[in-house]
């Protein structure tokens, strides 16, 4: 087992999960243990914990995907909570992906002014992102976590047996942030991430990545709580990102979060090449290795201002300007980058012509 602390928050990486869970448990009353789990996690991932419990748990089972993570679930949740006797002294488990732990974290956060919280993510991409750093949030009107705290778990348990659980499409989702946090810390990151196999998966390398992908993430999360300055890094292809995936989402298409920043990232690295003089060379390498390896989603000229008013509503801008990060070098990060209109709408220009 591999202990990291994140600000005041216990990340466990474990091959033993019921063990560190079970002595977990142990300290909050019996009968007030809550778990969240969305229709996949309960039927997929609760047996793998199920033996960490002497009582069983209230268990609350959301629909699964993006479009839950609403105030109206939220709601259904707090209800629940409130008729099955949940205190202030009770735990609330968020078993899933990113949906999961950000809904739960807020749900959590606010109830009876906040009650203790563990997040056991299930997905690559909550391991590595959603699940770590306090960060907890909801959509609205469809923008994405429009309402949220800064708050962190007790404890956050991580285990590769549930990245047996998913799909190729899941994992590919979840090793776009890998990349994206390569891109921002080092060249000797990069060349690790790049010489990885998607086209054959290898679950031991992957869990190798994870670890040095989540102490990236603690870097710049202990340098920067709030994300009042360098924390924006890990901003790196998600202005765009977010509002491409807000833009599919409103349209009914299942495009999930990791490759949304995968698309975001070729519109950034461009960005990164004309304003910042990132080489040439090293911004086509990494486009090329997102070709290579991630679904291909179309976008065309007539979506152009659609995503641009997405972009408009981002939570990081200000003074209605839109705000982003980009990087000079791979490790170089250069956060608080305005860019003009007419960049932006070329970056998506780049974007259709490159993926044609």
């Amino acid at each position: 087992m591999t202990e990291i602390k994140v600000l005041d928050s216990i990340i466990f990486l474990t091959e033993n999960i019921e063990l560190q869970l079970k002595d977990i448990v142990k300290n909050y009353p019996a009968g007030k243990i809550f778990v969240l789990a969305d229709s996949n996690t309960n039927t997929k991932c609760f047996e793998i914990i199920s033996n960490s419990f002497e009582q069983k748990p209230h268990i609350v089972v959301i629909k699964s995907g993006e479009a839950e993570k609403n105030i109206d679930t939220a709601m259904d949740i707090w209800n629940f909570l409130s008729k099955n006797g949940c205190e202030r002294s009770s735990l609330l488990i968020n078993l899933g992906g990113g949906v999961i732990t950000d809904l739960g974290g807020f749900v959590a956060s606010s109830f009876k002014r906040g009650i203790d919280f563990v997040n056991i993510p299930t997905t690559l991409l909550a391991q590595i992102d959603a699940a770590i750093g306090g960060k907890t949030g909801i959509n609205l009107n469809n923008l994405k976590n429009e309402v949220g705290f800064f708050n962190s778990p007790k404890f956050t348990i991580i285990d590769p047996a549930f990245l047996s659980t998913l799909d190729r499409k899941q994992i590919i989702s979840g090793f776009a942030e890998m990349l994206k946090h390569a891109l921002i810390y080092s060249q000797t990151a990069w060349e690790n991430i790049k010489g990885f196999d998607l086209k054959n998966i290898n679950i031991k390398f992957i869990n190798i990545l994870l670890e040095e992908s989540i102490l990236i993430k603690k870097h710049f999360i202990e340098k920067d709580p709030l994300e009042s300055g360098i924390r924006e890094a890990l901003n790196l292809g998600h202005t765009f990102g977010h509002a491409i995936e807000t833009f599919f989402l409103n349209k009914g298409i299942d495009i999930l979060h990791g490759e949304a920043v995968a698309m975001g990232l070729i519109c950034e690295l461009f960005l990164s090449n004309k304003v910042m003089k990132l080489e040439l060379k090293k911004m086509l390498e990494v486009i090329g290795f997102i070709i290579d390896n991630f679904q291909y989603y179309e976008i065309n000229p007539k979506d152009y201002d659609e995503i641009f008013e997405l972009m408009k509503h981002d939570k990081k801008n200000t003074d209605n300007k839109i705000k982003m990060t980009l990087i000079s070098d791979i490790g170089k990060v250069e956060i608080k980058q305005y860019c003009s209109t007419g960049d932006i709408y070329q970056a998506l220009g780049f974007y259709f012509q490159i993926m044609r």
